[in-house]
């Protein structure tokens, strides 16, 4: 069975946001998950925090984004954030944002 990548309302917004040549790169990382399934898939495309969560590795002319996900029951992907990344480490504060979006996709 094929994995599938979903991108919560949330992220969707936040992915709209970036430049188009980070959109791309969300998507050509997004079909490596889905072809070849999250545990094939690893850096420089994808690194984990802790936990459940995961991040893309997004790269464009106009910099570097992140978008955290987990992987939920069903063999699917669920993006949660998505930010441009302007420090050498994941901000804190975007883990427990992230952390919080998933609480509320899990009760929901």
């Amino acid at each position: 069975m094929r994995w599938t990548v979903e991108v919560t309302a949330a992220a969707e917004r936040e992915l709209r946001d970036l430049a188009p040549d980070i959109q791309a790169s969300f998507q050509h990382v997004a079909e490596l998950l889905q072809d070849l399934g999250p545990h094939r898939v690893g850096m420089p495309h994808v690194r984990h925090l802790g936990g459940k969560l995961w991040e893309m590795r997004l790269r464009g002319r106009g910099g570097i984004a992140r978008a955290i996900y987990f992987a939920a029951t069903g063999q699917r992907l669920i993006v949660l954030r998505v930010f441009v990344k302007k420090t050498q480490q994941t901000p804190y504060r975007e883990l427990q944002l992230a952390a919080r979006r998933m609480k509320e996709f899990d009760n929901g």
